[in-house]
């Protein structure tokens, strides 16, 4: 499929588009991302910031750290998150495209927080913590890839 792509929440309060193909399409098993779409995984595609149109009043968001999850004020979707350690890029929910069929994972991220009874029996790269590096002198175990 080829851009743009567009997308949204469920009571199109908040619609966005993207010109351009993603760079990252992946699945993520960590806790943070599970609390925050109420499913057992997520998904998420990536595009850089520039190439993205987002409009909505309703928007809301919530700050977990360097990380923003954005999500509609008004029916509570889930729409993406930034986070400040990869400036310029955002993560939209995979489930927030309007056609996410024609998006598919690569790969999957936090595999060592997979919970144990979610089978996904694909031959897709994991990596048991991040799957894109972020700087962080802070934090030596950011950006550490297994």
């Amino acid at each position: 499929m080829t851009a743009p792509h567009t997308g949204g929440c469920c009571c199109g309060a908040v619609r966005f588009q993207a010109s351009a193909e993603p760079h990252h399409i992946s699945y993520c098993h960590c806790g943070d991302c599970r609390r925050a779409s109420g499913a057992p995984v997520s998904a998420f595609i990536g595009f850089t910031a520039d190439q993205i149109a987002l409009e909505g009043k309703s928007l809301k968001s919530y700050r977990n750290g360097p990380v923003a999850r954005s999500f509609c004020g008004i029916c509570g979707s889930p729409i993406a998150y930034s986070d400040e350690r990869l400036a310029g890029h955002i993560y939209f929910t995979l489930g927030a495209m309007d056609m996410p069929a024609y998006f598919r994972p690569t790969l999957h991220a936090h595999v060592r927080e997979q919970l144990p009874f979610l089978h996904m029996p694909d031959s897709l790269p994991r990596h048991l913590k991040t799957s894109v590096a972020r700087p962080d002198a802070q934090s030596p175990s950011y950006g550490t890839q297994s």
